[in-house]
């Protein structure tokens, strides 16, 4: 089931292509949600800027299997929303 708390998450890992997914699922069946709007929105101007960064690291998100790799993930992640 496709929820906002859901696509929360997913946006919150830097999968952006799946929560904004999500969020246009939402927005079908709910014309008038605003949450959804203000995220397809803001996920539209992230995904120009930041294009086929995020489905390398899902890959590696998906993969990882130890401390050392979240730590690495982590660290990718604190880049890029800084």
């Amino acid at each position: 089931m496709n929820t906002l708390t859901l696509a929360t998450i997913y946006e919150l890992q830097g999968l952006k292509e799946d929560a904004l997914k999500i969020y246009k699922e939402i927005l079908k069946k709910d014309p008038n949600n605003k949450e959804s709007k203000v995220a397809i929105r803001r996920l539209s101007g992230i995904r120009k800027r930041f294009e086929g960064v995020n489905e390398e690291m899902k890959e590696f998100f998906i993969l990882m299997d130890s401390e050392v790799e979240f730590i690495e993930f982590e660290r990718w992640m604190v880049k890029l929303w800084n």
